[in-house]
């Protein structure tokens, strides 16, 4: 405290240290110690302020004078009203010193707030109480006070001072939550307030002081009052419109005020809804009418910011709208205005990048979704209102669009696209039902694709074009002959040939889903359609560089192709022709490729053909998506091209190198395969585990085990003999991989390791759950042994709820299997020495959560696995667990007895108390 009032010659950041330290003491140790100590403190803080206010002191940083002004507060909320009774009279004395002693004096009221009356600060009990005592105390000797100092500094200043006026507004505006708004809201403040809204300096901090005020927390009808005497006198000062010039700062915070006036009046006619009489709720709906213009006006205004500031306003009105039975014309007029608001604002400005999209183009796509909100809305209040105004003004628009503007010409088809959500259809048709609209949907997208609007030169445009066309796919059921139209713009130079990347991208998606959609009607024209389609086809090798269609848009394409040629009115022959056709160039690259990748020496070069090497491969695993349960890869004549397919791609896996994305390719590949095909995929399972399982390390492991329990899920007694070889090997190269050290830090290592424990556990389950425990009993019994006693440790010694349970369910079956007389040798013993002892030592460990959602699932199935014994061995279960195990767990005999009689309850009784047993036993 002594440097601090010594004079201020240290370095800023010394003196930052000294107000920690003096914070720190006030924090800690102020409350212990004796009256002569805390009066020196108080002494420091008159002293340090003198010393600020003095000829010879200079002004401390702004940091500092914030973290003294904390130090000040810390010593108001001890202090206040006991020991420093007059702490606001003696701060107030200082005001003479001048503009700098003012200064410390908001900032201190700031700090002040901060600690007491802040609602944003979660506070403790204690807390509380203390700050509503100091709130109390101070209402009752000291507010009035400060509002007079408040006044003083702003008329003091008004003129000379922008900086200390702007804070002192401020303060008033955090104060006014808590005192009595009738020493604020009233003639002599009001008038300061719009003088200081008409000075540029001040303006912001006043509309913010205003904002305040009529947001303070009061009775509906006492809010009435104030912002009705408030109002007008803005609107006759001119205050509450939107500047006509650049100064989008100002209109926001207007914007925000009107905001303010609107919420506060409907909340406070909600509340008169539940409670008031009907005379009164009348008053505030007309009050909450009135303002409607206003918040209109900003609404519309050129600037978004100023906008979006009145949106809450605009919604909640729409919201109230939207209770009312019948709507008078008044309230018809508003609904309109702002409807064509609404439209207004959704329109893109003229700055808008398309191809390249930032940070303004983001925030505008978020008020645009805002503004939907409000769309929708007004849908709900009126449809008809909606449905007439977006028919007349989307019709006429797309009859005039090759001389409308493109944000006109956009907006119009937008508006068509979002009716579907505004105005909801029974089951997705919106050419069904409600004739009103169906006409006007149907009108709509008819002139849509019969206008050429297509043609618009401008992405934006061609973009809602499709998204529209898509959404509305059902209109082509009514009217199918436009459906060449369309598709002929999808693949020329409207869609996936645009010049925009964008639009090109885009337009691949879409077009599958139109394809998808359409399956049946799009047939007649399905030859006309896979011609030009061809080019797009074509993979194209690296040292190309890009193409027309980016690699993802094209797995898109061969889906679409594939679709096409699967549900197309050709005999099977035909169909398995056609798909040969597309999928032999395929392969004729992918050979090309590996021959270059044999010989590839680049390091940079070898990965991008790898990686087109997966291309290849994934777009023939999309074309296999065609396929459903009604037309089957085998019943299309496809199975043959497919079995060549994966002849070609298996052998990519002996190239030596970029093998982990070559067997990431593959591994997809044969996913879909396993899908697709039946047991003509099961020949090439051995070759491609082998391969996939080459490098034996971590990764390939763990990936790899998901596709054989695919395998084993579909063909379960088929792969037996296969699984009965591979099954130790593939046990014995998880165990390996499992064995090796991770480093402490290295979490990345940590997570795929935790990654194939569960895939082992997983594998182990598939072979259990799909009933071909005959891969099990085929094993050695030292082998056998080693993989139940893991299957133990992951039931009992890995703090993974998740694998856990999988463990505990692999028990449950095993069980379930050999318990009975037919069982391996020994099993009996394995279930009383290492089972049982498992469900009870891994609820009892310290790592078992029972309080966590996986855990209790865990928990859940140990509980069904001791049934399952029970099942299996009666009474001989319960008697061993009653006379020989329950007692080595120092169990009670009346607790022994009620577990017992629990586990022969019903499934449910049963996990519920073996949860509250375990939460006793871990008290």
């Amino acid at each position: 405290m002594n440097n601090l009032t010594r004079g201020m010659n240290q370095e800023n950041h010394l003196r930052f240290f000294c107000f920690q330290v003096v914070e720190h003491y006030i924090r800690n140790h102020y409350n212990h110690e004796n009256l002569a100590e805390q009066q020196r403190v108080r002494e420091f803080l008159s002293c340090w302020i003198q010393l600020q206010c003095s000829q010879l002191g200079r002004q401390e940083a702004t940091f500092l004078r914030n973290k003294a002004a904390q130090v000040f507060a810390l010593v108001f909320v001890r202090d206040y009203p006991l020991f420093w009774a007059d702490f606001f009279g003696d701060l107030i004395k200082t005001l003479s010193f001048g503009p700098q002693a003012v200064d410390i004096y908001v900032r201190v009221l700031k700090a002040i707030d901060s600690e007491v009356a802040d609602q944003d600060i979660i506070r403790t009990h204690q807390e509380a109480e203390r700050n509503a005592a100091i709130k109390n105390a101070m209402r009752g000797s000291c507010v009035e006070k400060l509002v007079e100092s408040w006044y003083h500094i702003l008329k003091t200043y008004e003129t000379s001072n922008p900086e200390l006026v702007n804070q002192c507004l401020e303060v008033i505006g955090a104060y006014v939550s808590w005192i009595d708004i009738a020493l604020v809201a009233n003639d002599r403040f009001i008038a300061l307030l719009l003088s200081l809204l008409h000075m540029i300096e001040s303006r912001e901090s006043a509309a913010d002081c205003l904002h305040d005020i009529i947001s303070k927390g009061m009775e509906p009808l006492d809010k009435l009052q104030l912002i009705e005497t408030l109002v007008p006198v803005l609107q006759n000062s001119g205050i509450l419109k939107p500047l006509e010039d650049d100064e989008t700062e100002f209109s926001c915070k207007l914007s925000r005020l009107v905001n303010g006036i609107g919420l506060n009046l409907i909340d406070a006619h909600n509340k008169l809804s539940k409670s008031g009489s009907a005379e009164q709720v009348a008053l505030l709906q007309n009050a909450v009418e009135r303002k409607v213009p206003i918040m209109i006006e900003f609404l519309s205004n050129d600037y978004d910011d100023v906008s979006a500031a009145v949106l809450e306003f605009a919604k909640e009105y729409i919201h109230m709208l939207k209770g009312k039975v019948m709507l008078t014309e008044e309230q018809l007029g508003y609904a309109r205005s702002l409807l064509l608001t609404v439209v207004h604002k959704m329109k893109y400005d003229e700055s808008y990048r398309f191809e390249q999209e930032g940070e303004d183009e983001a925030t505008f796509q978020e008020f645009r979704k805002q503004l939907k909100v409000l769309f929708d809305n007004l849908a709900g209040v009126n449809k008809e209102l909606v449905i007439e105004y977006v028919s007349e003004f989307t019709t006429n628009t797309l009859s005039e669009w090759r001389t409308a503007s493109f944000q006109n010409v956009e907006i119009a088809i937008y508006l068509l696209y979002l009716m579907g959500e505004a105005i909801p259809a029974s089951g997705g048709n919106h050419f069904s039902g409600d004739h009103t609209k169906v006409s006007a949907m149907q009108t709509m997208m008819h002139v849509l694709v019969t206008c050429d609007v297509s043609h618009y030169p401008h992405p934006a445009v061609t973009l809602q074009y499709v998204e529209t066309v898509v959404r509305y796919e059902k209109f082509f059921n009514t009217e199918p002959e436009h459906i060449p139209y369309v598709l002929t713009a999808f693949l020329d130079q409207r869609g996936v040939r645009n010049s925009s990347p964008l639009v090109r991208s885009r337009c691949a998606y879409l077009f599958s889903r139109f394809v998808k959609c359409l399956r049946t009607l799009i047939q007649p024209y399905i030859k006309e359609i896979l011609g030009p389609l061809q080019y797009l086809l074509v993979l194209v090798p690296p040292e190309n560089g890009s193409s027309l269609i980016s690699e993802d848009d094209q797995l898109y394409l061969y889906e679409a192709a594939a679709v096409m040629i699967v549900s197309g009115a050709f005999g099977a022959q035909q169909k398995g022709m056609l798909m040969s056709n597309m999928l032999i160039p395929v392969m004729d690259k992918f050979k090309t490729l590996v021959s270059q990748l044999l010989v590839e020496m680049d390091e940079q070069k070898q990965e991008l053909l790898a990686q087109s090497l997966c291309h290849a491969m994934a777009v023939t695993s999309r074309a296999s998506k065609a396929f459903t349960n009604h037309q089957t890869m085998k019943s299309c004549c496809c199975v043959p091209i497919f079995i060549e397919a994966m002849k070609v791609f298996l052998g990519c896996l002996q190239i030596p190198t970029q093998s982990r994305i070559l067997q990431s390719g593959v591994r997809q590949f044969l996913h879909r395969m396993v899908v697709c095909l039946e047991e003509e995929v099961l020949p090439y399972i051995p070759q491609a585990s082998e391969g996939l399982l080459k490098g034996n390390d971590i990764r390939s492991i763990q990936e790899y085990i998901p596709l054989i329990v695919q395998i084993i899920a579909k063909f379960k007694k088929e792969v037996i003999p296969f699984l009965q070889q591979v099954f130790m090997p593939i046990v014995n190269a998880i165990f390996s991989a499992l064995s090796l050290p991770v480093e402490e830090n290295d979490e990345q290592g940590k997570r795929e390791k935790q990654l194939l424990q569960r895939n082992y556990f997983q594998f182990i389950a598939a072979v259990v759950t799909n009933n071909i425990s005959e891969v099990l009993n085929a094993q050695e019994s030292r082998f056998l042994e080693q993989v139940m006693i893991s299957i133990i440790r992951g039931a009992v010694d890995f703090p993974d709820p998740v694998a856990q349970k999988t463990c505990f369910s692999i028990l449950r079956k095993l069980v379930d299997l050999w318990g009975g007389k037919e069982q391996p040798h020994g099993f009996t013993q394995f279930i009383y020495k290492n089972i049982v002892p498992a469900c009870f030592m891994a609820p009892l460990k310290s790592t078992f959560d029972l309080s966590d959602a996986q855990t209790s699932l865990a928990l859940a199935e140990s509980a069904m696995c001791l049934k399952t014994i029970l099942q299996k061995h009666g009474d001989e279960f319960v008697n061993y667990l009653h006379a020989e195990y329950l007692p080595t767990l120092q169990i009670s005999p009346h607790l022994i007895d009620e577990y017992c009689q629990a586990l022969k309850a019903e499934n449910k009784v049963f996990k519920n108390y073996v949860k509250v047993f375990f939460q006793q036993a871990k008290t």
